[in-house]
């Protein structure tokens, strides 16, 4: 009998040479990988879990730090501005005072100054002159008729003394001499006025002042209903009719400085206020106040300026401008209260120089006002103030 040589495997399983050797089996290969797959999960969760568990930067820490100070309060400039036209201070308008008539001559040109009665235009007086000729004639035959009453009278005076002419004809040459002084003086008084109604014939300047504008030409026909020949400003005065809200006109009044820049100048004309207009327009809320200047080539009547009046001092907290901050309800500002949480508190800003921003309303000077970073916080956020102090 033939035995075939054998030999016992890995697995303890007795093989033969002739016999094909079994694959192994591949259970611990599983096992392994499963073993390493539960591993990696524990880890992976501890992880996470640990990851959660850890606070957040800042959750554990402190709060923050804010700026703040208390103003207090002091004494601000008040400035108010505004714009308007420039005009005459007295504007006069120089027409006709007579009867008119043809222009022959006019004097003087816009831009000009003139005194007191100084002739502008002359109108033709042809007519008014042989008229006064008349007149003055008409004189001269009053008193050649006066003249012969008056012989008259002294040579019957003396014959009623020798007793040729009665007491009676005495009284008529008297009377007759008396109507014949009258004539004169109706004669002489009707030349006067004649005269005068010539001399009405000049256009004449009524005050001194400078010319502002001419509507006149020789040639021209002028009378009554010719309107405003010239137009002068008294003393060339002129003055700012500056347009306030009814607000502002209460923080003026008469005497206060302003400084006046028309448009397109570089230059401040010092002037002050005059008269302030004693009704607000209905429609607008506005008053005018008018601020009176010097003359000067540079203020022209009719152009625009803009006006800066100096409406004293008001005792109000100020605040540098970083405090102060704007949403769609209107300016706040935050304070932090006796428990260091932040507040809002709505204000009113008054002037704002560069000194800071005056608080009109909303503060009374004591609050601890957040200076910086207000933008970043809430309200009722807890924060740790630090007080700065504020320069006086």
């Amino acid at each position: 009998m033939n035995y075939e040589s054998g030999a016992v495997n890995n697995n303890g399983r007795l093989s033969f040479s002739g016999e094909a050797a079994p694959r192994p089996r591949r259970w611990w290969i599983l096992a392994l990988v499963a073993a390493l797959a539960v591993v990696a999960a524990v880890y992976f969760f501890s992880s996470g879990s640990s990851k959660s568990k850890t606070p957040p930067a800042g959750a554990g820490s402190q709060a923050p730090t804010v700026t703040v100070s208390v103003p207090g309060r002091q004494q601000v400039g008040r400035t108010i501005s505004a714009t308007g036209t420039l005009a005459a201070k007295i504007d006069m308008p120089v027409g006709i005072v007579g009867e008119g008539g043809l222009v022959t001559q006019v004097l003087v040109q816009p831009g000009q100054w003139v005194r007191a009665g100084q002739v502008l235009a002359t109108i033709d007086r042809s007519v008014q002159i042989q008229t006064a000729a008349s007149l003055a004639a008409q004189i001269n035959v009053a008193r050649s008729d006066a003249r012969l009453a008056q012989a008259e009278l002294d040579r019957a005076a003396a014959l009623v003394e020798r007793g040729f002419i009665s007491k009676a004809d005495l009284d008529r040459r008297a009377a007759t001499r008396d109507a014949a002084n009258a004539r004169v003086n109706v004669a002489q008084a009707q030349l006067a006025e004649a005269n005068a109604r010539t001399g009405r014939l000049n256009i004449r300047a009524p005050a001194a002042g400078l010319v502002l504008t001419r509507n006149i030409e020789p040639g021209q026909v002028v009378g009554g209903a010719s309107g405003t020949l010239f137009r002068l400003a008294r003393g060339g005065e002129l003055e700012l009719r500056a347009t306030l809200s009814d607000a502002d006109l209460t923080a003026i009044k008469v005497g206060l400085s302003a400084n006046v820049t028309p448009v397109g100048s570089d230059r401040s004309f010092a002037g002050r206020i005059w008269q302030i207009s004693p009704v607000i327009d209905p429609q607008t809320r506005q008053g005018i106040a008018k601020i009176a200047l010097g003359y000067d080539a540079a203020l022209r009547p009719g152009g625009f300026a803009a006006a800066t009046i100096a409406a004293g001092t008001s005792d109000v907290p100020l605040l540098p401008q970083s405090a102060v901050q704007s949403d769609d309800k209107g300016n706040y500002v935050y304070i932090v209260d006796a428990k260091n949480a932040v507040a809002r508190r709505s204000i009113k800003v008054g002037q704002v120089s560069d000194a800071g921003v005056a608080i009109a309303e909303g503060l009374i000077g004591t609050e601890r006002v957040v200076t910086a970073a207000g933008a970043f916080l809430n309200p009722g956020q807890k924060v740790i103030p630090v007080t700065q102090k504020t320069q006086g």
